[in-house]
């Protein structure tokens, strides 16, 4: 084993530490964290949904102590503006010269690692100041361009319940989240350990694991992560099937209002990569597909008014998917 392999195979051996890390202070959960770290190894954005008091605040914060990085958390609420999340320019004096100049003062999003709490009760200006640094990485005050903090990794949440007073992300801002992540409630073993480390006096700490330049190091590792040409032909089969025009699955003509777009499977191989090399593996296997489909499809496939009556989910219709699209024969299942 030459240096260079033996370096990347130290890096990804840091892997089961850091989720192990996040795990003293997270109980259970073990899927979201599976699919968070994903995310972050693909070099994506999630959307958390889940109803108050699961901890989703508490994992994010965990995950940035856990990655050494810097993270700061916005409290999205009906009166915040763009402004209050990018930054302002502030008028300052140069105490020698005495001349007055515009000074860009940074706001909340740059950081590493950035909580957007409860995206959905602000106003569509400001999610869309958000969702602009998500895609390009940068933002833009008075003409001038300011790069992000690297790795940029964003974590909204939104509220199932109390729907009133709320602006509902627009289907195409959706689409800029890499996964959409459903939190639910743990099981009863589960809750009881919660009730028990949490109401006494001993409190875990957690021990940085990685730092920014080798998180961008395995986001760069990822896309050597090999993949067929069997299995992206699938992954093409599967996202086309999700429309009603052109789908042979009656399910999803009964259902489904419309299906998702190119950058659903490019989401899709991504993140079958990020997860294989997550596993430890340097080749995407059908079981990684599977695992991802769901969370990747959750927010791109648009249930029509009917589905809507009949309580059928985005879930509903992946699950008959992967029944129904025919698997290829010559890639390991």
């Amino acid at each position: 084993m030459d240096t260079a392999e033996r370096a990347v195979k130290d890096l990804l051996g840091k892997l089961p530490q850091l989720k192990k890390e996040i795990q003293k202070i997270i109980i259970g959960q073990d899927d979201v964290l599976d699919e968070i770290l994903t995310a972050l190894l693909a070099g994506g954005h999630c959307l958390l949904e889940g109803v108050p008091g699961l901890a989703k605040t508490l994992m994010v914060k965990t995950l940035s102590q856990a990655l050494h990085l810097s993270f700061r958390r916005i409290q999205f609420t009906p009166d915040l503006m763009p402004t209050d999340i990018i930054g302002t320019e502030i008028l300052e004096e140069d105490h020698v010269t005495g001349k007055r100049f515009f000074k860009f003062n940074k706001g909340p999003l740059f950081a590493n690692i950035i909580l957007a709490d409860e995206i959905n009760r602000t106003p569509p200006k400001t999610q869309s100041a958000l969702l602009e640094a998500m895609q390009e990485f940068e933002v833009t005050y008075g003409g001038q361009t300011y790069p992000l903090d690297r790795p940029f990794f964003i974590l909204a949440t939104q509220n199932p319940i109390e729907q009133a007073g709320t602006y509902p992300l627009p289907e195409a801002q959706l689409d800029r989240f890499l996964l959409y992540i459903k939190i639910g409630y743990p099981t009863d073993k589960e809750e009881i350990q919660v009730l028990t480390s949490t109401t006494g006096s001993k409190k875990a700490t957690v021990e940085p694991v990685l730092a920014a330049d080798e998180i961008i190091q395995m986001q760069k590792l990822v896309r050597e992560v090999s993949i067929s040409e069997d299995l992206i032909t699938y992954v093409s089969n599967l996202i086309r099937a999700t429309r009603p025009d052109t789908t042979t699955v009656n399910y999803v003509k009964d259902w489904v209002r419309w299906g998702a777009g190119p950058r659903a499977g490019q989401s899709l191989i991504l993140t079958a990569k990020a997860r294989a090399l997550f596993k430890g593996r340097y080749a995407v296997l059908m079981e990684d597909l599977h695992a991802m489909a769901y969370p990747v499809l959750r927010h791109r496939v648009l249930m029509n008014f009917k589905a809507d009556a009949e309580n059928i989910i985005a879930d509903n219709v992946t699950a008959e998917l992967l029944k129904n699209i025919q698997r290829p024969k010559t890639v390991i299942q």
